[in-house]
């Protein structure tokens, strides 16, 4: 009995850690130094010349608004560069884009996938910073100026941006679910930049130094999250400016939000090979620190952990009835699961779940995790995958 109290307290206590404690702590920690934090002032004519790339495979749906968007961004024409890049596009892409004089277009027939297309755009980049971006998001128009400004100080290898839910859109289910858990991962990332650094920028918008980038395997499913974790490795911060933010729809219905996540959970496993040095803790205590805590716990730990509080919790009250904490603590535990499972139907049936999509959403997560764990393990997730589809503005 002694034992499972034992594994009951532990599985509590590194939940807490990666849900809430960790950011508790950070915040903690920053709050007194934010004080004497200040922006250095930044004169236009100090702007660095920029390249955006912007992978965009069979994305004629989105391609003319992306491209008009891309042009509107208030940076000096002179010293910004934009390539898009369509490897493998059976659509009119090409035709798109080649009626944008402004815009590069990069095309081969054969489709290698987003590493690849990624790692063949940097070969034609000659600026010191490149920005990369995704085709299905819109971004701010002062988004370019506000990422270079981070890079006056010498130590900053690369910005993540913000990244943003349309949640008002025909009444999305799915986004409303979606925009709760990116708030939360934009609170935390402002508090991994302040402490250190943030731990991976996500592809809808992020820049580093060009002269940082490290070639990808072809086979890697999540390049923005290994990019950016590879500048932090050579002793680099990304920093984190959300004033510069990507604007993106929801998917379409929650088969095809999952179908997203269980390949991003996919990659998260298959990222952890390549970054392993991310766990020296003797070269980069701060960084091992941080990912360890903010995504390797999480990807690894978690979802079984939630299954061993639950299952342990039921031991001790089925042991011991009516002990108080453990009793109360189990009646939580399933009533917390309660909401879930109605926020799954409510979101499910494409209705909205209000603070209900709290629960969900984190036990849709866990569980999109462990679909993605078995994907990674069989080998069944490759780097051409199959699109999630996205509303659309009509």
């Amino acid at each position: 009995m002694t034992l499972i109290i034992t594994i009951f307290w532990i599985s509590l206590a590194v939940l807490f850690f990666c849900y809430i404690g960790y950011g508790i702590i950070l915040f903690l920690l920053n709050t007194p130094a934010s004080y004497f934090k200040k922006r250095k002032s930044f004169e236009p004519d100090e702007y660095m010349p920029v390249t955006l790339i912007v992978a965009a495979y069979n994305e004629g749906a989105v391609l003319e608004q992306k491209l008009r968007n891309t042009l509107e961004i208030d940076y000096p024409e002179k010293i910004f560069h934009i390539i898009f890049i369509t490897d493998g596009s059976t659509d009119n892409s090409v035709e798109i884009i080649k009626k944008y004089p402004a815009v590069r277009v990069l095309h081969n027939a054969e489709r290698k996938g987003k590493s690849a297309a990624i790692k063949r755009a940097m070969q034609q980049v000659q600026t010191p910073v490149v920005v990369f971006s995704d085709a299905n998001t819109l971004l701010n128009k002062d988004c370019i100026r506000n990422i270079v400004q981070h890079y006056q100080h010498p130590n900053t290898g690369g910005v993540a941006g913000e990244k943003k839910i349309i949640t008002g859109y025909r009444g999305s289910a799915v986004g409303e679910a979606e925009g709760f858990y990116w708030k939360y991962e934009s609170f935390l990332k402002k508090q991994d930049a302040a402490f250190n650094t943030v731990v991976g920028a996500a592809g809808e918008l992020f820049s580093i130094r060009t002269s940082l980038f490290k070639e990808l395997r072809n086979e890697l499913i999540l390049d923005d999250f290994i990019i950016s974790m590879q500048v932090c490795l050579q002793g680099y911060k990304i920093a984190y400016e959300p004033g510069a933010y990507a604007a993106e729809l929801p998917s379409l219905s929650l088969a095809e939000e999952e179908k997203r996540k269980v390949r991003i959970a996919a990659g998260a496993y298959q990222s952890i090979g390549p970054l392993r040095h991310c766990l020296n803790f003797v070269k980069h205590p701060l960084l091992a620190f941080q990912y360890i805590s903010r995504r390797l716990l999480r990807w690894v730990c978690c979802p079984l952990l939630l299954i061993v509080l639950l299952g342990t919790n039921i031991f001790i009250v089925s042991k011991v009835p009516l002990t108080g904490f453990y009793t109360w603590f189990l009646y939580g535990q399933l009533f917390f699961y309660s909401l879930a499972l109605l926020g799954w139907w409510l979101v499910s049936n494409g209705r909205k779940a209000g603070l209900i999509a709290i629960p969900f959403y984190f036990a849709f997560m866990n569980y999109c995790l462990v679909k993605g764990f078995f994907r990674f393990v069989k080998g069944k997730q490759t780097v051409l995958w199959e699109k999630s589809l996205r509303q659309v503005v009509e």
